[in-house]
């Protein structure tokens, strides 16, 4: 099983990381600040609106997935479905990251 860093070190680093290329990252929603889970909601020049979050494997490791996919005129969808997964885990943290290939970012 694979050792994990805090949630806010890791969110902190990769907004830093994103930033630091060219994109922008902010965080949408702050959760619990060792253990929370963590979700990447990405878009990137009018491409669809991406939701990416850890998925556990058969090895026990947990390995970035995309667990949602919409078109960019479906926001407002998107949008109350994060909200709706905040209020149904008040420890998970949401981060926006608008970059090419976030996958470069979690992978």
């Amino acid at each position: 099983m694979e050792s994990r860093l805090p949630a806010h070190i890791e969110v902190s680093g990769l907004i830093r990381a994103v930033n630091d290329a060219g994109g922008f990252a902010t965080i949408l929603r702050k959760g619990e600040r060792d253990a929370g889970t963590i979700l990447i909601a990405t878009r990137y020049r009018g491409d669809s609106l991406c939701l990416y979050e850890r998925m556990p494997d058969l090895d026990g490791n947990r390995k970035w997935t995309r667990t949602r996919e919409q078109p960019i005129e479906n926001e407002r969808e998107f949008t109350a479905y994060l909200e709706k997964r905040g209020h149904q885990d008040a420890d998970c943290w949401i981060v926006d990251l608008e970059i090419a290939q976030v996958e470069r970012f979690i992978g």
